[in-house]
């Protein structure tokens, strides 16, 4: 029995990758795609009030000096707008049990309440609650994993909650409403 060779060029197949490549990345930039650049606030100066013990602080500080062009300034008297915590906490909530009543399943929650203002009574952003959760499993057979997972969750919380923030900050008009 005769085999037939097909003769294929040997560049065919780097253009078809190359094609392939070339589709996918138009593909990408028609969904709208694009690369979290940094964030620009309304303000130039900015007065956090969150504690020194923070970690929730610790990281909405770095993300404002390192992604953004605003200053973050010790003093409120000096800043154009006040970022007011009023309240931030971390809750866990039972979710589910067993037969034999043993924990199963937990909630997870991270609250966070907030206002910014600017300085002379008028609220840039009123009185605000974020509530984010997250459930996680129990196995009393894995306790230090879980509790890792919990801290990793806890983390994840965090960075959505710093992320939520800084578009609600980036949304705020200070001029809108002014005389």
């Amino acid at each position: 029995m005769k085999t037939i060779r097909h003769w294929v060029p040997a560049f065919a197949g780097t253009t078809i990758r190359a094609a392939t490549a070339f589709a996918i990345a138009t593909l990408i930039v028609a969904c709208g795609f694009q690369l979290r650049g940094s964030t620009e606030l309304p303000f130039r100066t900015l007065w956090v009030g969150f504690s020194d013990a923070s970690p929730l602080g610790t990281e909405f500080r770095r993300y404002i000096r390192s992604g953004t062009s605003t200053q973050l300034v010790e003093d409120a008297t000096k800043a154009e707008a006040k970022l007011q915590v009023i309240s931030e906490s971390r809750e866990k909530e039972i979710l589910s049990l067993d037969a034999t009543g043993q924990v199963r399943q937990y909630t997870l929650y991270y609250v966070f309440v907030f206002r910014v203002d600017d300085g002379k009574g008028r609220d840039f952003i009123a009185p605000t609650r974020i509530t984010l959760k997250r459930d996680i499993s129990v196995d009393n057979n894995t306790i230090l994993a879980k509790q890792a997972e919990e801290n990793l969750l806890y983390r994840d919380m965090q960075s959505d909650l710093v992320q939520q923030l800084l578009r609600r900050l980036a949304a705020v008009k200070p001029d809108a409403g002014l005389s």
